[in-house]
């Protein structure tokens, strides 16, 4: 049976919002989606379904981080921007994974609790599609695991950056959006190997 974790992407204070320090506009448009997408995980694990589940990754400077020499100082450890946005926020034993990189995987532990919970499909949200997104999508890729982008659940500064971003994604992952991630699910068939393919249903 396949397992998927949802990697949620920086939904920060300080990327979201008008307040953000490094506010990337399109985020504001896939909060809803996102809500939608963690009600279904939500309501799927409490009837005892745990195939899929929701990582929370979250950028997390410390003061005098490298990263602050090329961008602006932000999502500083235990600061208001590098907390999760009101609307996003983790809940009950939902894993949190700290970076201070681009990617969810550089110098974290985020390949040994993927293989320690056997996931083998990963499903990127958040932002920036065409940095933080890609930047974990290929890091993934580089471990062996299955990658899906979700493209309404994804967004970058311009639209036109989310789409630059997908179109390199899709090079080397699948991209699906929410509501076909959610169908094939609820269809009894893994996203990655494609909906209405009946050898591919999930027992």
């Amino acid at each position: 049976m396949p397992r998927h974790a949802i990697l949620v992407i920086d939904m920060l204070n300080d990327f979201v919002g008008e307040k953000a320090t490094l506010r990337c506009p399109g985020a504001d448009l896939i909060v809803p989606n996102l809500q939608k997408l963690f009600k279904w995980v939500r309501e799927r694990r409490a009837n005892g379904k745990d195939e899929v589940q929701l990582v929370h990754i979250q950028e997390a400077h410390r003061k005098n981080d490298a990263d602050f020499r090329v961008r602006p100082v932000h999502a500083v450890k235990g600061t208001w921007g590098s907390d999760f946005i009101e609307e996003l926020k983790p809940e009950g034993d939902e894993y949190i994974v700290q970076k201070r990189r681009h990617s969810g995987f550089a110098y974290t532990d985020l390949d040994l609790y993927l293989r320690e919970e056997d996931i083998d499909t990963v499903v990127l949200t958040g932002v920036w599609t065409n940095v933080c997104v890609r930047s974990t999508a290929s890091d993934a890729i580089h471990r062996a695991y299955k990658v899906i982008v979700l493209s309404d659940g994804t967004q970058s500064k311009t639209q036109e950056m989310h789409e630059s971003g997908l179109r390199d994604l899709s090079l080397f992952s699948k991209i699906m959006t929410i509501d076909e991630y959610i169908d094939a699910w609820e269809k009894g068939i893994d996203p990655w190997t494609g909906a209405g393919d009946r050898e591919n249903k999930v027992e």
